[in-house]
């Protein structure tokens, strides 16, 4: 899959996914808007509790489309600037700049005009101040270099087709010291050629995961030490007719062959310090 083909179809899903949730049509799944009562595939339900979200517009919880939450995972401190990789409706910006406070910053990136809109619209009814949504893609990140403390991104790096580049973007606005914290999906092991194949699935978080270790290496690759890989879910054959469903695949071929082999996970890293400094 060529890598405008996907950034192509993420951009209309999520569009979609965003409008349906700005119209009142339906909570929102991994990769597009979901019917009134219908359940949520197991990678993207019930990741947060009532005392996160209570406070929340309800619209930047119901387009929440990640795999796990980051805010939590990040140990965010006051008066830290962080940011968001694919920020979607909002929902992680919007706990981030609580926990940072005033004296904080929570940026969310997002490439998505109607999720961008979504999320503003979402700022607007919580009354963040410390809270600025940006246009354009993870892959070029419109910041300065070293000028944030913590990246956080949920179930959107996988996305990515130029993962490398995403890393090495991550790295390079981060300041010496700070921290990479995200939720995304990897894999354990070979994954079914129809599965990769699918850009269907690319989209619904599942053909784009990295394996395990190839992310760890990648990460090195980029500059990043001290990194982490901590399963939070692992789906078995059962849970694939959740994310596999509708998507032109035999489910009763393929369960069997991806048991075991996806799973949400925190991802955790950290840029050296200045040389100098510990």
């Amino acid at each position: 899959m060529k890598e405008t083909g996907i950034k192509s179809v993420v951009k209309e899903r999520y569009a979609r996914a965003a409008l349906g949730v700005a119209s009142g049509a339906g909570a929102a799944c991994c990769g597009g808007p979901r019917d009134k009562g219908q359940s949520c595939d197991p990678i993207t339900g019930n990741l947060y509790d009532a005392a996160q979200t209570g406070a929340l517009p309800q619209t930047a919880v119901l387009a929440s489309l990640g795999c796990g939450n980051p805010t939590a995972l990040a140990e965010l401190k006051p008066g830290e600037v962080v940011l968001d990789l694919g920020s979607g409706g909002g929902i992680d910006v919007l706990l981030s700049a609580r926990r940072v406070g005033p004296a904080g910053k929570a940026y969310g990136l997002d490439m998505t005009d109607e999720m961008l809109a979504l999320a503003r619209e979402n700022q607007r009814q919580a009354g963040a101040q410390n809270v600025e949504f940006l246009t354009g893609e993870i892959e070029n990140i419109p910041l300065a270099d070293g000028s944030v403390d913590v990246i956080i991104s949920n179930c959107v790096i996988n996305l990515a087709a130029d993962k490398d580049r995403v890393l090495r973007e991550a790295f390079r606005v981060l300041r010496p010291g700070g921290r990479f914290a995200v939720s995304d999906v990897v894999t354990r092991g070979a994954v079914p050629p129809a599965i990769r194949d699918s850009v269907l699935l690319w989209v619904g978080c599942v053909a784009g995961a990295l394996e395990e270790d190839e992310y760890r290496a990648k990460l090195a690759a980029a500059g990043f030490r001290n990194v982490d890989i901590e399963p939070t879910r692992i789906y078995r054959s059962e849970d694939a007719r959740g994310f596999l469903a509708d998507k032109g695949i035999d489910i009763d071929v393929i369960g069997p062959q991806v048991d075991g082999k996806f799973m949400s996970a925190f991802i955790r890293a950290t840029k050296p310090p200045a040389i100098g400094r510990v």
